[in-house]
């Protein structure tokens, strides 16, 4: 076991790498939560955003094309799910389950001719000197855009939902449609925006699995990181920069086990494996728990369908 072997510098770039789709994910939950919507078809929108993101930046050459693709995929199939839910009254949770399974079929057939096939490489950022400084330039300064896109978002998220009038309105339905409809707001419009702002995130989240974490596309890419995504926003308890961190912790995590791995540790990895599924299983139980809803600060109305009366 030589543990020594572990660069810190290193380390730190691989997690906030393998964070990121986790963190692009989790934080456009968090808002379609916020807005009162469980979306359970996180894992599905994941998965088609990494094969349409995969397929335009192969057909284009271009792999910012390829993420303006899985951001519309993404925000498509979202709209779906908008549709069923809020103007069809569907259940909620079983339509985001249907949704998470027509995803993973869908982009299994899209991506069957695009399987062994490289992308076009995403360069990194040019951040001039700072990429330059000594261990904080290598593991901080030395990223592609998207890493520091998902950041910004976060930052944006967190400004939106507590400074804006827009945002104030959205947490407002999201605690109590009924009194914000009793306001004059559209509940459902604004839980309509909201489900699809998730989406287009989730579709970025998938992109970067198939375009930079991991370049290629492989049927089933996602293994769980929608999952994953939807437990970070309770533990979260649907606050942006908690979610910032809790994807970093578990993207040191991941990164962590595969280095010990290396160095010659041995942890099995079926462990990592059923964690989405456990924790999600966890998730579910506590939102359908009333007293662990409010001791957890969940939005007064999540997963509550809205009947307008008048």
């Amino acid at each position: 076991m030589i543990l020594g072997s572990i660069q810190p510098a290193v380390l730190i770039a691989a997690l906030m790498v393998a964070a990121t789709p986790i963190l692009l994910a989790a934080i456009g939950e968090l808002v379609v939560e916020k807005a009162g919507v469980l979306n359970l078809g996180v894992e599905g929108m994941m998965i088609l955003g990494a094969v349409a993101g995969f397929i335009v930046a192969v057909q284009t050459g271009n792999p910012t094309l390829g993420f303006i693709g899985a951001a519309v995929a993404g925000g498509v199939l979202a709209l779906l799910f908008a549709l069923l839910t809020q103007v069809l009254m569907a259940n909620q949770v079983a339509s985001g389950l249907a949704l998470t399974l027509f995803g993973l079929g869908l982009s299994a057939l899209l991506g069957q001719s695009y399987v062994g096939i490289s992308p076009p490489r995403t360069p990194k950022l040019d951040l001039g000197p700072l990429s330059d400084i000594p261990f904080l330039g290598r593991a901080f300064f030395s990223h592609d855009a998207l890493v520091y896109v998902a950041i910004a978002i976060v930052i944006g998220v967190l400004w939106f939902l507590k400074y804006s009038r827009a945002g104030l309105i959205l947490r407002a339905v999201g605690e109590n449609h009924d009194a914000a409809h009793g306001l004059g707001y559209h509940v459902k419009r604004v839980r309509a925006l909201a489900i699809m702002f998730g989406g287009a995130c989730a579709g970025l989240g998938g992109a970067y699995l198939s375009l930079i974490r991991v370049p290629q596309w492989t049927e089933g890419m996602t293994a769980g990181a929608g999952w994953i995504a939807l437990a970070l926003v309770v533990f979260a308890s649907w606050r942006p920069f908690r979610a910032l961190a809790g994807a970093y912790l578990f993207g040191g995590i991941v990164v962590l086990q595969l280095n010990l791995q290396a160095a010659g540790v041995k942890i099995p990895v079926e462990y990592l494996s059923m964690s989405p599924y456990l924790i999600t299983i966890i998730v579910l139980v506590f939102i359908s728990s009333g007293k662990a809803r409010g001791s957890l600060n969940a939005p007064g109305s999540l997963n509550r369908p809205f009947h307008a009366s008048g």
